[in-house]
């Protein structure tokens, strides 16, 4: 064999004594199992010579090559293989079920390629494989055992793969001929098997699609034997898992200026190439600056208690004055609302409540990993708000005063007209913690791209990885009628019903004089008690205390209302008030505006009501079929609402308790 394709470190050792010495995570002492071994001598092997004589094979790979396993089974007579994953496992379950999946299916497409029939090795007992649903040891094992009673261990970088066994790329290598070591790692071998990995049995194997048979994914065979697995969550990414999803991040950074290879597949190296590297990075780094000017990056720190704005840290202790100052501006630019006309101080609690989901976003991306992490659901944590309604309500001004109050300056505003749901995910993944805001959304965009967009905040920023990403504030006016179950489901949502006339808003400069001098000092003190508060969040969820979703909306209004008292002689205005998450999501919330229709329609029409107290039925006619739908997508869904053309069909006794009404017909009804 020629030397040039040795074995890296290819060894033989003797294996001795087990030291034990580490450091926690709490800087206390803890014990590592470390290996003392001898080195003997370096041997230059094929993977053959490696294997060959044993006959039974236990193993822990992580990328493999089924090609490779196929030809390693062919000289043991019996095996067992577990099945590692190399990228970062979080324990979650959609994780583990996408993982083991797609491991069933190469196993299945390779080794039909290779002509080997792994499921009757499989039911004849002679071969046994397993598939991750937690984070493994990252040894890569080899246990050899002969049925004349000899013993071999191999063990180093070497994954189960042509690759790493053919000599093409260095690797480390060692093996021990001892039955002590053995002993050892077969008990390993063993305890892995009963703690984070799941059987592939035969009928995985067999079926055609594990994701349309998800009772055959692996991890379901063992909850089927054990009746019961708890799936642990994991704590925070460690500074490894940190390093390789930044290192994934700067290679696809790299990859679109670095030289692309030749037919061959060969890349050249000259001084010229780092120098047109470098020019095209200086380039590209204008850009980016100029983008971060439009879409910012805005960071809040729960670990280090810090804000930054484009690297440029928030001061967390602004000025008592210019406090008190960003405070009278805002109340002014709420107490504004008095001018409009219809119902104004419904109006002021709306986009109040609104006011206090916007601030709170930033904080939003950390309480959803975390909800993530520990298996709570993602819909506490909205990054969807949706204001509409009456046109000439201010909507967009508004929400362009509240992300002036969080940065300090504009950014573009997404028009209507060039909203989709890609679009909105390529922008999540640029802009980080300031929301996105999109002005004038109509009822045909929004049921073609607004939809998709919110039902796809479940795993929002999730599945990329992404730590900061921005919440999503829609403005559109009255021809988005109603909102579908599950927008409202998922979106905060403000309908408004008050509007100002064009005379009076021409005399107004409310808006003006606020947007020109308001500053970031209120947000700023905000900012500061929310990462006090979240902070100590993150320490009871990782404690026994922590029992369910924390109310991050509840917390937030706390601290506004905090704030505005101590910073207005102690006056709070009605509006501003402590909120919880029923205040967003509550039935009478969602439900307001059809439930004002049909009870004004009850005090002014009652013609349109039918009432079938045997059947249990309220029987009302809407306007037409189109206003049937929307009011019956607003109602709570105890309320069994049921459209027939222009009637909408309710539970009579759940109507009554929702509406407040009797509903009943005669001279002494109410």
């Amino acid at each position: 064999m020629n030397k040039t394709n040795d074995f890296e470190n290819m060894s033989m050792f003797d294996s001795g004594e087990t030291e034990q010495i580490s450091i926690n995570q709490n800087n206390t002492v803890s014990k590592l199992e470390v290996v003392k071994a001898e080195f003997i001598e370096i041997q230059t092997l094929t993977w053959e010579e490696l294997f060959e004589g044993f006959d039974k094979l236990y193993a822990v790979t992580y990328s493999s090559s089924v090609d490779f396993i196929c030809k390693l089974l062919k000289k043991f007579e019996t095996a067992e293989i577990i099945f590692g994953f190399e990228p970062v496992m979080s324990n979650q379950l959609h994780e583990i079920f996408a993982y083991q999946d797609a491991t069933v299916k190469w196993l299945k497409e390779k080794s039909s390629a290779n002509k080997i029939d792994l499921i009757s090795r499989i039911e004849n007992s002679s071969l046994k494989m397993y598939a991750a649903r937690d984070f493994l040891s990252h040894e890569k094992i080899y246990i050899l055992e002969s049925n004349d009673g000899r013993k071999r261990v191999i063990m180093g970088s070497a994954n189960m793969s042509n690759s790493a066994f053919s000599g093409k790329q260095r690797e480390n290598i060692e093996y021990f001929d001892s039955e002590r070591l053995f002993d050892y790692y077969r008990e390993v071998f063993e305890d892995l098997k009963e703690s984070c990995v799941d059987n592939i049995n035969s009928k995985a194997l067999a079926v055609m699609d594990n994701a349309d048979n998800i009772e055959e994914i692996p991890i379901a065979n063992t909850v089927r034997i054990k009746k019961a697995l708890v799936i642990e969550p994991q704590s925070e990414a460690s500074d490894e898992i940190k390093f390789t999803l930044e290192t994934k991040n700067l290679a696809g950074k790299y990859k679109a200026y670095t030289s692309k290879p030749d037919e061959k597949g060969k890349i050249t190296l000259t001084p010229e190439t780092f120098k047109q590297i470098k020019r095209k990075l200086t380039e590209a780094k204008k850009q980016e600056k100029k983008v971060r000017k439009e879409y910012p990056h805005f960071i809040v720190d729960i670990d280090e208690q810090t804000a930054t704005l484009n690297e440029q840290q928030f001061d967390l202790n602004p000025n008592a004055d210019e406090v008190i100052r960003d405070v009278a501006l805002f109340l002014e630019y709420m107490n504004g609302f008095e001018k409009f006309n219809n119902d104004w101080n419904s109006m002021q609690m709306r986009y109040f409540e609104f006011a206090n989901w916007f601030f709170a976003t930033p904080f939003m991306p950390f309480m959803r990993r975390i909800a993530e992490l520990y298996g709570y659901p993602l819909t506490t944590y909205p990054v969807f708000g949706i204001i509409y309604g009456q046109s000439n309500a201010g909507k967009t001004k508004f929400l362009e005063t509240l992300r002036k109050m969080m940065i300090g300056y504009d950014m573009p505003i997404i028009k209507g007209a060039d909203f989709t749901a890609v679009k909105i995910i390529s922008l999540g993944q640029e802009v980080k913690g300031v929301p996105l805001i999109v002005d004038d959304l109509n009822q045909n965009r929004f049921r073609e791209y607004g939809i998709e967009a919110i039902k796809s905040s479940d795993y929002f920023g999730i599945d990329d990885n992404l730590t900061h990403y921005p919440a999503v504030a829609i403005s559109g006016n009255e021809d988005i009628k109603a909102l579908n179950p599950e927008v409202i489901k998922r979106a905060v949502t403000c309908r408004t019903n008050a509007r100002i006339s064009r005379v009076e808003a021409s005399k107004s400069h409310i808006v003006t004089n606020v947007q020109k001098n308001i500053g970031t000092a209120f947000y700023c003190e905000y900012l500061r008690c929310m990462l006090e508060k979240i902070a100590e969040i993150s320490e009871k969820v990782k404690s026994e205390e922590y029992t369910g979703n924390h109310d991050i909306l509840a917390e937030s209004s706390v601290i506004i209302c905090k704030i505005i008292k101590e910073h207005n002689n102690g006056n709070l205005p009605l509006y501003v008030r402590e909120l919880t998450f029923e205040n967003y999501f509550d039935d009478n919330i969602i439900g307001a505006n059809s439930k004002e229709a049909i009870v004004t329609a009850w005090e002014t029409n009652r013609k349109n009501f039918d009432i079938k107290k045997k059947a249990n039925q309220l029987r009302y006619a809407a306007e037409d079929e189109r206003d049937a739908e929307r009011i019956i997508k607003e109602l709570p869904v105890n309320l069994n609402a049921q459209k027939s053309h222009e009637w909408i069909i309710m539970d009579l006794e759940k109507s009554r308790e929702f509406f407040g009404v009797n509903f009943k017909k005669g001279f002494w009804s109410k």
